[in-house]
């Protein structure tokens, strides 16, 4: 009669090998095993301590991933304006407000980590009894400035200085739920992605949510159809904006009955929202009065920038413009970005550290060639960008224009230096299709 072989068993659960999935044995003690389950379980558990407390070794280790430093290793608001300067030219007034609104956002999740292992560690205190009674709210931002100022620049910047997961997000293609589009929990599902799905480091990040100008309302007039890609969409941004929890879908996309959706906090993610409200412009003058006909007009009216109106901005431009008084009110910090003019664009054709002339130097260099350009022809590419009223955004595509033909010959060929001249970039200029839209683009 054969002997019967004895079966192992889970120690914790008692569950036997033929009930689970794997057994784990022991390392210290033979004939010792934990089934997958209670592993598991385990992971559970002990993922679920780590984030009520927010401290411990644990903790600590990925303060740095969370995005959350100490608070005496938090960049102050100089420093911060101060990386800002290394990248993006002028905006002066934005770097301050953004400065100050990450610094204090970051304060508070410092204090919210604070506070939450100050709660676990006094569990004798009175019920009702804080670690601290005063709570930080969190302060979103809105930009205002023509395209090709910086906006996106600027959030790119403060989310590579502080190493948070950090999206970007176009407003254009966000509709209601259950209409054609993209729903509005997609912004998170971004994020998490970036984060490598970590809701942890996901729910400290930054969302920056572009074109915020064209999710307007479309009139005030009822209509028998929905706006559900104006209005209806500002309507779902407020529990996002404000603070909830959100399932969000993990892969994106429409979400589905047997979906399982990640939920998400965002009540310490930071959203950042920009716009070009292209005509807010003449909403401000409205407000401003600054047409007024007659003798009685005000000596203040005459100090107005009337090339820059954007400087004076307020919140009711906003509502005036087509935003909802509710997600106004939850974008309290609102500043303007200023049109370039001359001078700030030849700034940054060369003064960031990543400005255009010295990428284009960098991937000569690669080939082991010198390149250099000449003020002339700088000077003549800002006035090209100019004339044809591209911006920032624009220099690219002229320097681009510029320097195919070299980029093309450059690596077959044996010169070490290279020279771009006024006259070479007129010359390139001539045969591309830039010119032959002049006209075009005069006329617009």
């Amino acid at each position: 009669m054969a002997k019967k072989v004895k079966e192992e068993h889970c120690a914790f659960c008692g569950r036997s090998g033929s009930e689970s999935e794997v057994l784990i044995p022991s390392a210290i003690a033979p004939g010792i095993y934990m089934c997958a389950e209670c592993a598991d379980q385990i992971h559970e558990i002990l993922s679920e301590y780590r984030h009520q407390v927010g401290g411990g070794s644990s903790a600590s280790m990925k303060g740095a991933a969370n995005g959350v430093p100490a608070l005496d290793k938090l960049p102050k608001p100089k420093e911060i304006c101060a990386f800002l300067d290394q990248y993006v030219i002028g905006q002066e007034s934005a770097k301050r407000y953004l400065s100050v609104a990450v610094y204090n956002h970051y304060k508070r999740l410092a204090q919210y980590q604070k506070d939450a292992a100050k709660k676990k560690s006094t569990r004798s205190k009175k019920e009702g009894e804080s670690a601290d009674d005063v709570e930080i709210e969190k302060s979103n931002i809105i930009l205002v400035g023509p395209t090709g100022t910086g906006k996106t620049l600027l959030a790119k910047t403060i989310a590579k200085m502080l190493e948070v997961p950090f999206t970007i997000v176009d407003a254009t293609v966000l509709t209601q739920a259950g209409y054609v589009g993209e729903d509005i929990e997609s912004l998170l599902t971004r994020l998490l992605q970036v984060a490598d799905y970590d809701v942890e480091r996901a729910q400290r990040g930054i969302v920056f949510i572009d074109e915020i100008d064209k999710i307007a309302r479309k009139g005030d007039n009822p209509s028998i159809t929905r706006d559900v890609s104006g209005e209806g969409v500002q309507q779902g941004l407020l529990k996002l904006l404000e603070g909830s929890i959100v399932n969000v879908p993990p892969q994106g996309g429409r979400k589905h009955p047997e979906q399982k959706m990640i939920p998400v906090d965002t009540k310490n993610i930071l959203f950042i929202c920009g716009g070009a409200f292209d005509g807010i412009e003449r909403k401000i003058a409205q407000r401003l009065n600054t047409h007024v006909v007659g003798y009685s007009t005000d000596a203040s009216k005459g100090r107005i920038d009337r090339d820059n109106y954007l400087a004076y901005v307020a919140p009711q431009d906003l509502k005036s413009f087509g935003l909802i008084p509710e997600i106004i009110g939850r974008l309290p910090i609102l500043t303007h970005l200023d049109p370039l003019d001359r001078d700030a664009l030849r700034r940054v054709l060369t003064e960031p550290k990543n400005a255009i002339t010295r990428q284009y130097e960098k991937l000569f260099e690669m080939d082991g060639m010198k390149l250099t350009f000449t003020p002339e022809a700088l000077d003549l590419i800002v006035d090209k960008a100019i004339e044809y009223k591209l911006g920032a955004r624009g220099l690219r595509a002229i320097v681009e224009t510029v320097m195919i033909d070299a980029m093309y010959e450059a690596p077959s060929g044996t010169r070490k230096t290279f020279d771009v001249t006024a006259d070479y970039v007129r010359e390139k200029l001539e045969k591309s299709h830039f010119e032959l839209n002049k006209d075009a683009v005069k006329e617009a």
